[in-house]
């Protein structure tokens, strides 16, 4: 059987039509930086978006003075799509129980894709390609155990001293754990409205996002990251030029880290899935990158 687009498939795995949908919301949910970053869509041949580098500047005048004129700046950068694909084998046993093999995809697919595209934008391993940026020139603040709010404080106001608005912050699992357990002198918690609360929804009033993709480890006794905080809705942008695609193929023979992988000859298929996603940012300097204060 030669590759079946699931979407439109008769024949082979049939699953229902919102399949690739449903995976592609599900990995917008699972991925922090598209959570909080501002999404457009993409052409397949990439786009040029504009941005805003000065504002213009307006001044007082007395009665009959003339009005002063001033401009706004503004530059581009080219948006490319690069492809970030998983390919999964599975046992034909999932083909005898569609449900189960819906449940895989679902679960599977989208952590895979939002983990790999959020940690790239944190700057783990390298970019797609040069039209892709990361955060990994951000200027870094500090937030430990010793100073909890203090520290967070210095995050939202180093935001605002760079000309910048926050509104996001993707953390960590350690970091999330840190802001929930964080108390006054008086033991009440900082970040959450009662003791029994088990989640920060918001900081400063802008929303936090607990992110699943590996963030940059520090090299020798330097500091690990553990989040992002920044202008996200004005500052980043990632576009994509469709949704989730999936193809299924039970002939192929896939070369799995240098060793075949007949299909056919297992009684086994595959589960491509692949989008075309950019990311971009107007300004590294509307984010600051969160250290954990401790020595690896």
């Amino acid at each position: 059987m030669a590759a079946v687009d699931i979407n439109r498939a008769t024949t082979g795995v049939s699953l229902p039509a919102s399949v690739s949908g449903e995976i592609w919301g599900s990995v917008v949910e699972q991925s922090a930086v598209m959570q909080a970053a501002r999404q457009i869509n993409l052409p397949g041949s990439g786009a040029s978006i504009d941005v805003v580098t000065g504002e213009p500047t307006a001044g007082w005048v007395t009665e009959a003075d003339e009005k002063p004129v001033s401009r706004g700046t503004l530059s581009s950068k080219v948006m490319t799509p690069y492809t970030l694909a998983v390919i999964e084998p599975f046992s034909n046993q999932f083909r005898r129980d569609k449900n189960a093999l819906y449940n895989e995809l679902a679960r599977r697919l989208p952590a895979a894709l939002s983990r790999k595209f959020d940690s790239t934008v944190y700057g783990v391993g390298s970019v797609p390609g040069s039209n892709f940026d990361n955060l990994s020139t951000a200027p870094t603040l500090t937030v430990d155990a010793t100073g909890t709010f203090g520290d967070s404080a210095a995050v939202l106001n180093a935001i605002a001293a760079a000309g910048y608005q926050l509104t996001g912050w993707v953390v960590s699992p350690s970091l999330h754990g840190l802001l929930i357990t964080a108390v006054d002198s008086l033991g009440r918690q900082f970040f959450t409205s009662d003791t029994n609360q088990q989640t920060v929804g918001s900081m400063f009033g802008a929303p936090v996002y607990v992110t699943r993709g590996t963030m940059p480890t520090g090299a020798g006794a330097t500091n690990d990251k553990i989040g992002f905080a920044g202008d996200w809705q004005n500052a980043a942008v990632y576009g994509t030029v469709e949704g989730v695609q999936i193809s299924i193929s039970d002939q192929a023979t896939l070369n799995d880290g240098g060793t075949p992988l007949n299909l056919w000859q297992r009684n086994m298929f595959a589960v491509r899935a692949e989008i075309e996603v950019g990311f971009r940012v107007r300004d590294v300097n509307a984010f600051i990158s969160i250290n954990d204060g401790t020595a690896d």
